[in-house]
């Protein structure tokens, strides 16, 4: 078997699919791509909404709830609640299958009048301003999450309590402003840092407490860019520098990317424990290629945003899944193929569907077996149908392709793909059959973040009563009590910016998926990193020469 050429559908450029994919492949059972890898993923974010959290109605009861769908849905909301209840049942809108119809056109017929969960999750406790999340309490304005207590305006965490503005952290406590750090505890404003105490501005630090403003540290304490201090004179120091105002904290904040970019030496990706495996961010796997932020995973390619993988080639926004091929968004799911957002086996193309086996082209579904468009069959007469559409699909170019633009949850540019492709244009996402939304919400009133106090201690209780409008988007958002309170203990001024904007500026850091080519800054020899030229980053070294001067 050889590498296979291809020429992707949407960006017209040429990409290859090694042998190794090909057999993964034909292992699991799916269609060769005809997009490209970056457009695989972009299609299937594009279904993944991190929208914009708005109150709104269900269209069953009437009950107020909190998503971060667009008020301009294609299909009726449910609380998460009533969707999982006997209130309704997704059967009642079967159809049959018209042969002389396209199916993805039949399949989104179905789509948009079936109901959704107005937000993803199970098992949590007080975190109804949050979306995407799995056994957690008192979380606040939060996406992307599991395992989390008291987390607010963070993304994409596990096991991180007490924090604030935290994105991609696991295992922390008490932190705030972090992206990409692991079992620290009262860790501010720092990047890829691990197993840090009471420090801030740490970029890849490992082991260090009472750190401040510094790079590439190994088990210290009481250094400040990375020059040693003793305990008294370091406390003495931080004193001087008056991090509760926030004028004095943006000159922080610059210096501390003008060490990154100057100081750093930085790895060539962030990999930990990654055996015969490439891509960035990963974390104890075996196996895996071309993957990026993906946890406790073996052989997979191709797979990005995820845990527990096993045998997956092209499954992206999944967890705990085997098997599967061409999927977004799923969980608990085995022999799965073109879906979205569900956990069932042996099935395809089904689209929020819940403990299913052996469907195809489904909506909303849970616990069902034999069905297509929604209509029950006998396993044989299944079987016949099945054969009978991928036949008719085939002859149309739909078989093997992901759900279509058309079908995904709302604009892409409140999509999680705009994270990864900020460079996408709305002409070229309505060109392929997607949504695009432009808020002005200029009329909106509220206090200019620039009329603040500089200092927390000279912000008065009474902020939390008060509209705040960010800068840069004109967006209304608040300050809580709990998150006061923190910022108070911690002598934090509070955020300028709304924290959706925070968020997509630590993202910026975290969700590089092509790697460029560069020399080691050691050995000269060249290497593929993740760090796009714009950063500015001098220092960049390939893993054998990263561990013998750094690690």
């Amino acid at each position: 078997m050889k590498n296979e050429r291809q020429i992707c559908e949407h960006c017209k450029q040429n990409f290859e699919i090694s042998e190794e994919e090909l057999n993964l492949y034909k292992k699991v059972g799916i269609e060769l791509p005809t997009l490209c890898f970056f457009c695989r993923i972009k299609l299937h974010l594009s279904f993944w909404m991190f929208g914009k959290f708005r109150k709104g109605k269900s269209d069953l009861s009437g009950e107020s709830l909190i998503t971060v769908l667009p008020a301009s849905t294609r299909y009726p909301i449910y609380t998460l609640t009533e969707w999982h209840s006997d209130k309704w049942d997704a059967m009642g809108y079967g159809v049959d299958y018209d042969p002389n119809v396209p199916f993805f056109k039949q399949l989104q017929e179905l789509q948009e009048k079936v109901p959704h969960p107005h937000q993803n999750g199970t098992k949590n406790t007080k975190c109804d301003w949050c979306d995407d999340v799995w056994n957690s309490k008192n979380c606040y304005l939060s996406r992307s999450m599991e395992e989390c207590e008291d987390l607010f305006y963070s993304y994409r965490n596990v096991k991180v309590k007490n924090s604030i503005d935290a994105t991609i952290c696991f295992n922390c406590e008490k932190c705030y402003d972090c992206g990409d750090c692991h079992n620290s505890y009262k860790l501010f404003y720092s990047r890829h840092s691990r197993d840090c105490i009471e420090s801030s501005f740490l970029y890849d630090c490992r082991n260090c407490q009472n750190c401040f403003m510094s790079w590439n540290l190994r088990n210290k304490s009481y250094c400040i860019e990375n020059v040693q201090y003793t305990k008294e004179a370091y406390q003495e120091k931080l004193k001087s520098f008056q991090l509760n105002s926030y004028k004095s904290l943006q000159t922080f904040k610059k210096r501390f990317e003008e060490l990154a970019q100057k100081e750093a030496v930085h790895r060539e990706n962030f990999n930990f424990k990654a055996h015969n495996s490439n891509g960035n961010y990963l974390s104890d796997v075996k196996n895996c290629h071309n993957c990026n932020t993906i946890n406790d995973s073996e052989d997979s390619y191709n797979c990005i945003r995820g845990m527990k993988h096993k045998s997956n080639i092209d499954a992206n926004g999944c967890w705990y899944v085997e098997l599967i091929g061409n999927c977004a968004n799923c969980v608990n799911s085995y022999a799965l193929k073109y879906s979205n957002w569900s956990s069932s086996r042996y099935s395809e193309y089904l689209d929020v569907c819940i403990e299913c086996d052996y469907c195809f082209g489904c909506v909303g579904l849970k616990k069902k077996k034999y069905c297509i468009l929604n209509k029950q069959y006998t396993k044989e007469e299944y079987e016949v149908l099945k054969d009978k559409i991928i036949e008719d699909m085939k002859k149309r170019g739909e078989y093997g392709k992901f759900l279509p633009y058309s079908m995904s949850a709302g604009p892409f540019n409140f999509s999680n793909g705009f994270f990864y492709f900020p460079e996408t244009k709305k002409e070229g996402v309505l060109k392929l059959g997607g949504y695009w939304e432009d808020v002005d919400e200029s009329h909106i009133e509220g206090m200019q973040t620039n009329e603040l106090p500089d200092s927390i201690k000279d912000v008065p209780d009474t902020i939390i009563t008060q509209a705040l409008i960010c800068p840069e988007t004109g967006w209304r958002f608040n300050i809580a009590q709990n998150e006061l309170s923190f910022y108070k203990a911690n002598n934090i001024p509070p955020p300028r910016y709304h924290f959706d904007v925070r968020t997509k500026n630590q993202l910026k850091y975290l969700t590089v998926l092509q790697s460029y080519p560069y020399k080691c800054f050691y050995c000269k020899k060249d290497i593929m990193a993740y760090y796009p030229s714009e950063w500015g980053y001098e220092k960049i070294a390939c893993e054998e020469c990263y561990k013998q001067n750094i690690a």
